[in-house]
């Protein structure tokens, strides 16, 4: 590997640099627009990354030139404690709604006897999909983006400006054509179904609680305190208006909208100018059905009066304007009884109540199943087996329980208890305090067997190379494995009989299962998948407690572990306690799976400690002759300790291939950046 400078272009001088930054600045916007509101890229992303790789190098050469607009500081904001207040250049009023085609036809009339016109005079309106998301006001100084908002209560909303720059739709700089001056631009901020499903998939299997509705889930990722978190979300953004602009005063709404988008801005193309309101009427009924092949939910259209001279007579009324409405499609909802109660087990662990119900149609689709969430929910809408309920779907929303007609009862009811004992597998069901979701603890459940293994296979645990989700469905459908300790038994015959292996891919997975059976014992801690329990809590209680036989015996020793709260100690101690855990350790260790840290080799231990002994280091970048994980435990047996952040208290940051920010932050702060090969070099000059 060659030196720092290596990871940069050729040293440019400050003026050439700062000209080269600008110019890939704009290339990358241009880009963004294309791919995030035009949806056609004109490079590959490969392209792309060098691109931002080329920036990113200049920009650690030269820290001077960051900005908080550059395209690489979208994920690289700090977490804050809170949202500070922002109060809108002009307030962020809501629309009033109508309910059915007749108020649409209401809101017509009204406008004409305000502005004194004859009834059968006809008024352009600029009907526009009303997306179901995140209100957010987006500002504008001369072109460059500085601050950008929730609505709030209209007039004063949450400056989330870090999590908004990180939606890669939203363009920290407007384009040329755009106006000086101040620019108040507003837009509805949504996740489509396919980022929502994935995001609730990623909260399951975290053990939290799944978002309700996609515009749930986007209120909660746009006020995540990390913006780190907001950036892997992956939120889209439509604008639709202004609300102040210096320089910029349009005719009508459609021209509004051609300007937004040639300013850079993502405009929903679904949009059409009515010549009358009986055409905007027509344009609501056309997508009553056309919406459900969106990706995206919409609840209704927003019918607007085209002529912005027409919106200044018609002004305000209390919080709404006079020349907006909301046309609100009904909300789909059934009325049916509930038969049964069940529990679902799901692939955490986690029990989720279901209504099993009597069939009913609700937004085209025949439903016979909701959920209740969990036990909490059923006891806030207190809802009872044979009641009678209105259940809502909405979109590609799962089902759900809304509410009991309570007028409907008969006496009969019951109420539901939720099980002490897995429906699934029989273990303990626990329900730590302060959260909502009951949990089995089985480390054998067959509802969370798939999970299991494929965490037990995975690098940070037992590292066995070619055991994907793929093979670990096989291997549990053919009933080869059930638990981890079965994957030791398996034969090079039977891994031969899953699709897809010939005799050398066969050979090779069982010999990286029998290789994982000398791995560390806080690999193999980590592995069982004990609740509460990542890499860092393993290594600590393997290094405490030296073996796993010492450690499943452990009882209020554990809360003595320094780092070890007493939540975390709770959850060993009921792991190990269970007779289905002491089957498990039984199996594994007669496999030969040894629960055993690996001796330090004699040269390391008795290496000098002058370099690693009480030092902090950080690494950035891929590293070419080790994990990033084995670099850290290298720093630990050196007697130093590894972090995830750069400070002012950091020793050293060590730079591999393709540095990200903790680079440029090492560099600000004066922290010693060692090569990979310089750090190496300074390991070995220890004897290690």
């Amino acid at each position: 590997m060659s030196s720092i400078s290596s990871l940069f272009d050729e040293p440019i001088p400050l003026a050439q640099a700062r000209e080269r930054v600008e110019q890939l600045r704009k290339e990358i916007e241009y880009h963004n627009y294309r791919y995030y509101v035009l949806d056609q890229p004109v490079i590959s992303d490969a392209e792309y990354d060098r691109l931002l790789q080329k920036l990113q190098a200049l920009e650690a050469q030269y820290p001077e030139l960051i900005t908080p607009n550059s395209p690489t500081q979208r994920v690289g904001a700090p977490p804050s404690g809170e949202f500070a207040p922002h109060r809108h250049i002009q307030p962020m009023l809501s629309l009033a709604n109508a309910l059915s085609l007749n108020e649409l036809r209401e809101f017509d009339a009204r406008i004409k006897r305000f502005l004194g016109s004859p009834a059968d005079e006809r008024i352009d309106y600029l009907t526009e999909l009303k997306i179901d998301g995140v209100a957010v006001s987006l500002t504008y100084r001369d072109r460059e983006f500085v601050v950008g908002a929730t609505r709030g209560d209209g007039f004063t909303g949450e400056n989330v400006t870090p999590n908004l720059r990180t939606i890669r739709a939203i363009p920290m700089r407007l384009r040329d054509d755009a106006p000086m001056g101040l620019v108040e631009i507003r837009g509805e901020v949504y996740l489509d179904h396919e980022e929502f499903h994935r995001i609730n998939r990623e909260r399951e299997e975290a053990g939290e609680v799944p978002y309700m509705n996609p515009r749930n889930s986007a209120a909660g990722s746009l006020r995540q305190l990390d913006p780190k978190i907001t950036a892997r979300r992956r939120l889209q953004i439509w604008c639709y208006s202004i609300g102040h602009a210096d320089q910029y005063r349009p005719e009508t709404q459609a021209e509004l909208l051609e300007a937004l988008s040639r300013w850079g801005m993502r405009v929903n193309p679904n949009h059409r100018l009515c010549r009358d309101i009986e055409e905007g009427v027509a344009y609501c009924e056309e997508w009553r059905e056309e919406r459900r092949h969106l990706p995206y939910d919409v609840d209704g259209l927003v019918v607007k009066v085209n002529a912005i001279a027409l919106q200044d007579r018609l002004g305000f009324v209390s919080r709404s304007p006079r020349w907006a409405v909301a046309f609100k499609y009904p909300a789909e909802q059934a009325t049916t009884r509930i038969l049964d109660i069940i529990v679902q087990v799901g692939r955490t662990g986690a029990l989720t109540p279901v209504a099993v119900m009597e069939p009913v149609e609700v937004g085209g689709v025949m439903v016979s199943r909701a959920t209740l969430h969990n036990e909490d929910e059923i006891r806030r809408k207190d809802v009872r087996i044979g009641d009678t309920v209105v259940i809502q779907r909405a979109g590609e929303v799962i089902p759900e329980v809304v509410s009991v007609v309570e007028e409907r009862r008969t006496g009969q009811e019951r109420r539901f208890e939720m099980p002490t004992r897995c429906p699934v597998c029989g273990a303990e069901v626990e329900r730590p305090a302060g959260e909502a979701v009951a949990r089995c603890v089985g480390v054998s459940c067959p509802a969370q067997l798939q999970r299991r293994i494929l965490h037990w296979g995975s690098r940070g645990a037992m590292d066995i190379e070619g055991l994907g989700p793929a093979q670990v469905e096989q291997l549990v459908e053919k009933g080869y494995v059930r638990d981890p300790a079965d994957l030791y038994a398996l034969t090079v015959e039977q891994i031969l009989t899953l699709e897809r292996f010939a005799e050398k891919s066969a050979r090779n997975l069982y010999q990286a299962i029998q290789a994982s059976k000398g791995r560390p014992l806080a690999r193999l801690i980590f592995a069982l998948g004990i609740r509460h329990v990542g890499e860092t809590v393993a290594r600590l209680l393997a290094e405490h407690f030296g073996s796993l036989d010492r450690l499943a015996a452990a009882v209020e020793e554990l809360s003595a572990v320094p780092g070890i709260g007493p939540e975390i100690a709770a959850s060993v101690h009921r792991f190990f306690r269970q007779e289905a855990t002491r089957a498990i350790l039984k199996k594994l260790r007669a496999a030969g799976v040894l629960p055993a840290e690996a001796a330090l080799p004699e040269a390391l231990g008795k290496a000098p400690k002058a370099f690693g002994a009480d030092l902090t280091f950080v690494f950035t970048g891929e590293l070419q002759s080790m994990k990033r994980s084995a670099a850290e435990a290298l720093v630990r047996r050196l007697g130093g300790s590894a972090t995830g952040s750069v400070s002012r208290n950091t020793s050293y940051v060590v730079a591999g291939e393709k540095p990200g920010s903790k680079l440029a932050r090492a560099i600000e702060l004066g922290v010693p950046v060692l090569t990979e090969d310089e750090f190496l070099e300074k390991v070995r000059q220890t004897g290690a």
